[in-house]
């Protein structure tokens, strides 16, 4: 743990205040906007490709003002390989809005109504995790393949801070567990209680959808503090955490209050750590431990 600390202060050392300040800000005007206009329940609305065009929109908004918060009193020049750079935060903007869209899968059709909608929606996350796994490799092959795996590995790897620092925010995920509106959102597990009358083993198909649900969590620290983080530092170095951590923070717009406005400052702890350790094994770890505690909780609750 204490070296966590350590590296938490000498992150606040080496950044420029300001550059946190107005991040800071922007995020939190984002989160008002989204909370009382609905900024994603209104793209999730929009038809394809709509919605896509949209999501593109926002998250370079989102990108693009956050990157240029990290030069305030700085030129651009300070940026290595600028040309590569833009490539990957244009690559970065694309792969989050394709994610973010509900996939059609055409194979499905042949299925009865039921089964049709359980598999859409258990196969979105483990093609979405192949479409990454797929685009990240063709990156790492063609510019990076000196280095590890947008961070996909453990060498000098330590599990037990992490274990600890997912204990202490088990009570916190427990008195989450209280709140109406995390009752609203959890367990995820019920969008697919539907299910339940057509088969003798409901519990059959909730395990294979946890899995499934599971699955989105590699994702996301593969996307966000592996290639946002790890793969933007040879560019921007510590100022690729903050840009991460706002761009993070809008993924959880359709989540609980209190949920969305910790994924600013939980993101951006992952991106520091992540920064340090050159590893996401952690973040991992720490990120699938609170999620299947809120799956825990919210059933328990529900």
């Amino acid at each position: 743990m204490r070296i966590f600390v350590k590296y938490l202060l000498e992150y606040y050392w080496q950044i420029n205040l300001r550059s946190l300040f107005y991040t800071s800000l922007f995020v939190a005007i984002l989160i008002g906007i989204n909370f009382t206009g609905g900024i994603e329940k209104r793209i999730y609305a929009l038809h394809f490709p709509y919605s896509l065009i949209s999501f593109v929109v926002l998250y370079s908004l989102v990108f693009g003002i956050s990157y240029c918060f990290q030069f305030i009193g700085k030129s651009i020049s300070v940026i290595k390989s600028r040309r590569l750079f833009f490539a990957y935060l244009l690559m970065a903007v694309m792969i989050l809005a394709i994610k973010q869209i509900h996939w059609q899968i055409p194979f499905l059709n042949s299925f009865d109504y039921t089964w049709k909608k359980y598999w859409m929606i258990v196969l979105q996350l483990p093609f979405k995790l192949f479409f990454l796994l797929a685009v990240l490799f063709f990156t790492w092959k063609s510019h990076r393949k000196k280095e590890s795996f947008f961070g996909l590995t453990t060498k000098n790897f330590q599990a037990k801070p992490y274990f600890i620092i997912l204990i202490l925010l088990i009570p916190l995920a427990a008195f989450a567990a209280t709140q109406h509106d995390f009752l609203q959102a959890y367990p995820k597990v019920k969008n697919i209680y539907f299910v339940d009358d057509q088969t003798h083993s409901p519990w059959l198909w909730k395990l294979i959808y946890e899995i499934s649900y599971s699955l989105d969590f590699v994702s996301v620290e593969l996307f966000f503090r592996g290639f946002l983080i790890i793969g933007f530092v040879c560019f921007a170095g510590v100022d690729a955490i903050l840009p991460m951590a706002a761009l993070y923070c809008t993924i959880h717009f359709g989540k609980p209050l209190g949920e969305c406005i910790s994924s600013f400052f939980g993101g951006l702890i992952l991106g520091v750590i992540a920064y340090r350790t050159k590893s996401i094994f952690g973040g991992l770890i720490v990120h699938l431990g609170l999620a299947w505690a809120m799956e825990c909780f919210g059933y328990a609750a529900s």
